[in-house]
């Protein structure tokens, strides 16, 4: 049973792009590994930007600056 995790910022991601997101995954697997998409699992974590640092600095840091 493949297992996905896949990890975002929570910057106004839709529900529908979740879908695209899980379904892309699963069938990637099932493209590249002939996995069953019935028993593959893909599990989508928001992560707040404060949560989230890149190059020692928080995502919030780097998209305050940026703007």
């Amino acid at each position: 049973m493949p297992y996905v995790n896949i990890r975002i910022t929570n910057e106004g991601v839709t529900a529908e792009q979740k879908v695209e997101l899980i379904k892309g995954a699963t069938d990637l697997l099932v493209k590249v590994l002939g996995k069953n998409p019935a028993t593959t699992v893909v599990v989508i974590d928001e992560v707040e930007t404060d949560n989230w640092g890149i190059g020692g600095e928080t995502v919030t840091s780097i998209r305050n600056r940026n703007r």
